[in-house]
């Protein structure tokens, strides 16, 4: 019940058992409101936002906490998050990037986001950018490192985006221990990283010749030449056994399919044109176990390397001494013809140890000059300030 509306021109009541007077809301004295039945609650109305729709809580039982006050920051953070206000809006439909974002901040599931999409913007993208935007907008954005969602919810997440088609693409399986089974070349170091960098910039070193790289760990940097640069062969090698069995996994992951050395011969560039129609893999694909201490001259003659590459090589005295020998058995072992190119990428970490390597250098007389760094990032990872690329001249 209601106390009744004054008409007009008459006096307004004073106070009566329904307590101080007040003017009814438009809609009650239209005859518009209607009696709410005993039980039942009331909506209240949502809180809106200047160029926002109505403001959701979101469900703490997605974001992965592991107790209600964990939640309830998470929720904090996130619900102030622009990215993760929902509802109806004016503006123009965001990008695809962004519409992760706000998705992935919300912790929706992870089948209501964009997929399809992507694939068919990525199956014209002229790179991998969107992926990288992506990533800095989901995986990588400050409010997610500090709230983040479950350890599933990200690893599902990545596990769909690597899924997507990007162009040409690396599958490694490394591991996750610098350090395992007694060595550090089944990890990707930063160096390789920076080399396939540079060789993505310049193909034409690699074009329709022959690679040989030393010390290729579990083959990033190889086959992303491969994938990239035309190489008419490309050697991987290296001394570890599990280094070398992981490495030929990592090969057919990748759609090819490795030949041993074991003759430690290549074929010269007649014979190749002769078998050119039979081969139908390009590039050729070997992987070689080579010792640096142990190889011989006339081994390394029989893989006729025009371009030789290294990673990660130089952080130990003693393997430098011997990398040096090799280099010096390379050039010898090639007196008749054009010494190979050699490309060394290496992370400065101890100074003395760099410093020992341009004074061997120097000692045998070979000659190095530095190469310039990239301007272009292809891959996701910081760029370290000491990490260059040396140039040999054997």
């Amino acid at each position: 019940m209601f106390p009744p509306s004054p008409c007009p021109g008459q006096a307004q009541p004073g106070p009566s058992r329904w307590g101080p007077w007040r003017p009814l809301p438009a809609r009650a004295a239209r005859g518009e409101h209607r009696a709410r039945p005993r039980g039942s609650r009331v909506r209240a109305p949502a809180r809106t936002f200047p160029g926002s729709g109505p403001r959701r809580a979101l469900p703490l039982r997605l974001l992965g906490g592991s107790s209600s006050g964990d939640c309830a920051r998470r929720a904090r953070g996130l619900a102030a998050c622009p990215a993760v206000r929902c509802g109806a809006m004016a503006e123009p439909r965001p990008g695809l990037a962004l519409r992760f974002q706000r998705l992935f901040l919300a912790a929706r599931p992870l089948r209501s986001l964009p997929w399809p999409e992507l694939e068919q913007s990525l199956r014209t993208a002229p790179d991998s950018a969107l992926l990288a935007d992506i990533l800095h907008k989901t995986i990588l954005h400050p409010l997610c490192v500090k709230y983040p969602p479950s350890a599933k919810y990200r690893r599902c997440f990545l596990t769909e985006l690597i899924k997507k088609p990007t162009g040409d693409c690396v599958s490694l399986c490394e591991s996750t221990a610098l350090i395992s089974g007694g060595t550090t070349g089944l990890v990707t170091w930063e160096a390789a990283l920076h080399l396939a960098q540079w060789a993505l910039e310049n193909p034409s070193v690699f074009r329709d010749r022959t690679v040989l790289e030393l010390g290729s760990g579990i083959g990033f940097t190889g086959i992303a030449i491969c994938k990239t640069c035309q190489p008419r062969t490309f050697i991987f090698s290296d001394c570890h056994p599990r280094v070398l069995r992981q490495l030929g996994e990592n090969i057919r992951l990748n759609g090819f399919i490795p030949e041993p050395a074991g003759t430690w011969s290549i074929q010269t560039e007649s014979q190749g044109q002769e078998v050119e129609g039979e081969n139908c893999q390009n590039p050729k694909v070997i992987v070689a176990e080579l010792d640096w201490g142990s190889v011989t001259e006339k081994q390394l003659l029989g893989l006729r390397a025009d371009v030789v590459i290294a990673a990660d090589v130089v952080y130990d005295p003693e393997i430098i001494l011997v990398l040096i020998g090799m280099l010096q058995k390379l050039s010898t072992s090639r007196a008749d013809t054009k010494a190979p190119e050699v490309f060394i990428a290496f992370t400065i970490r101890n100074p003395a140890t760099y410093q020992l390597f341009q004074a061997e250098l120097d000692k045998v007389g070979i000659r190095w000059q530095m190469i310039a760094a990239h301007s272009s990032c292809n891959f996701l990872y910081d760029v370290q300030p000491d990490v260059t690329i040396l140039q040999l001249f054997i």
